[in-house]
């Protein structure tokens, strides 16, 4: 059985790539829990299984006093063949785990196995399952099953149900690597990817840059004939894809990241990172792009937010703003001719004469309010006002404030 069981594991590091040792391990912690279930052990005694990885001979001992009344193969064939091969089981999962932990940000290829609630199940090569969520797809790709899929590993993690592998297709960096594959330029370190900006099954930009002057960046990617970028077109089944030549000169880059848009004049915010794009009238639906798609992107691209207008809007918005401060103008002045009617003033109050009222003035008695604010006494003491026509003043003057 020893030989038997040696055999068995060496066969299972060749075929899943699980090393000797830790399947060694393994059955030597499963055969632990069967020996104890056969052997009086006290308290304070220390048991131990091995397994002589050389001749297959398995020993168990008691405080370092070796056990011969033990049949390891009943034990094996019996108690312990299913905790074996559930620790091997363990194993296995552990190492397609860090396979493809160390795979993630890379593209892997399977085959459509079945399709759950809108998610694509996929079969990667018989080594595990992964998951392409229906976030995670392009909506305008459709798939078959059995047919070959390539797709982004974006997470790779542990759950109670067992390893989850999350795949993805609509993932800006699935481009990304498809150009990187594609292009030999990218994949040396020639030509360098800036940025990209992306809208699954629509439409890709990707900002692109040359460290060697003799290798144009753009021309790189589309190939020959076209047939670089065409083979990435196909592969996302149509989806379109603006190559954009990267440039440290932010109008000369806003400019390549609206294309096909013509540009006519670019005013910039640099602390807010703002940019007003100016364009003819012909040029506007090209440069925001349709349901503000290109424009969209191209902020994504490179960001900075970009406010897309015309001369005939900029004209418009001037004329809109002189508008609205003629009308805030003509507002402010009838509420200051309101206001001034509606305040009464010494020259109001009735039976006041001329003598009086410069009388009053240069008491400190200016408005109305001086009059209803200070004391009858005060208003005694002005020259020419007596008891009554002090108390008529205050009279009156209440009356018209009240008005």
């Amino acid at each position: 059985m020893s030989q038997e069981l040696l055999a068995i594991i060496e066969q299972i590091e060749r075929e899943k790539g699980i090393k000797k040792e830790v399947l060694i391990q393994a059955v030597e912690s499963a055969l632990l829990s069967a020996v104890r279930k056969v052997v009086d052990l006290k308290p304070e005694e220390e048991l131990k299984v091995e397994l002589d990885p050389n001749t297959g001979k398995i020993k168990a001992s008691r405080n370092n006093v070796e056990i011969t009344s033990i049949d390891f193969g009943r034990i094996a064939a019996s108690t312990a063949r299913q905790v074996i091969i559930q620790k091997i089981r363990e194993a296995e999962k552990e190492v397609v785990f860090n396979d493809f932990q160390g795979k993630v940000g890379e593209i892997t290829s399977g085959t459509v196995y079945r399709f759950e609630r809108g998610n694509i199940i996929v079969d990667l090569l018989g080594k595990a399952e992964g998951i392409l969520l229906k976030r995670e797809q392009s909506p305008k790709e459709q798939f078959k099953q059995g047919q070959r899929i390539r797709s982004y590993i974006a997470e790779v993690k542990k759950e109670n149900k067992g390893l989850q592998i999350i795949l993805s297709r609509a993932h800006p960096n699935f481009v990304k690597k498809l150009f990187e594959l594609e292009v030999p330029e990218i994949y040396e370190g020639i030509v360098e990817i800036k940025s990209i900006a992306r809208q699954a099954g629509e439409r890709t930009k990707i900002a692109v840059w040359s460290k060697n002057e003799k290798v144009d960046s753009v021309g790189a990617c589309v190939g020959m004939r076209g047939n670089r970028v065409r083979n990435i077109v196909n592969e996302l089944q149509g989806e379109k894809i603006d190559i954009v030549r990267y440039n440290e000169d932010i109008k000369e880059y806003i400019t390549s990241a609206l294309s096909p848009a013509k540009i006519a004049e670019i005013k910039l915010d640099k602390e807010k990172h703002r940019a007003e794009v100016i364009v003819d009238d012909d040029q506007l639906s090209l440069a925001i792009g349709k349901h503000g798609q290109n424009v969209r992107l191209a902020c994504r691209l490179i960001g900075w937010e970009l406010d897309i207008r015309t001369k005939a809007m900029i004209e418009e918005a001037e004329k809109a703003k002189i508008r609205k401060e003629k009308v805030e103008e003509k507002v402010e002045k009838k509420e200051k001719k309101k206001k001034k009617v509606e305040t009464p003033s010494l020259e109001d109050l009735p039976g006041i004469g001329a003598k009086t009222l410069i009388s009053l003035q240069e008491a400190g008695f200016n408005t109305i309010e001086d009059i209803l604010k200070k004391d009858i006494k005060e208003l005694l003491k002005v020259k020419g006002i007596a008891g009554k026509k002090a108390e008529k003043l205050i009279s009156e003057a209440k009356k018209l404030t009240r008005k």
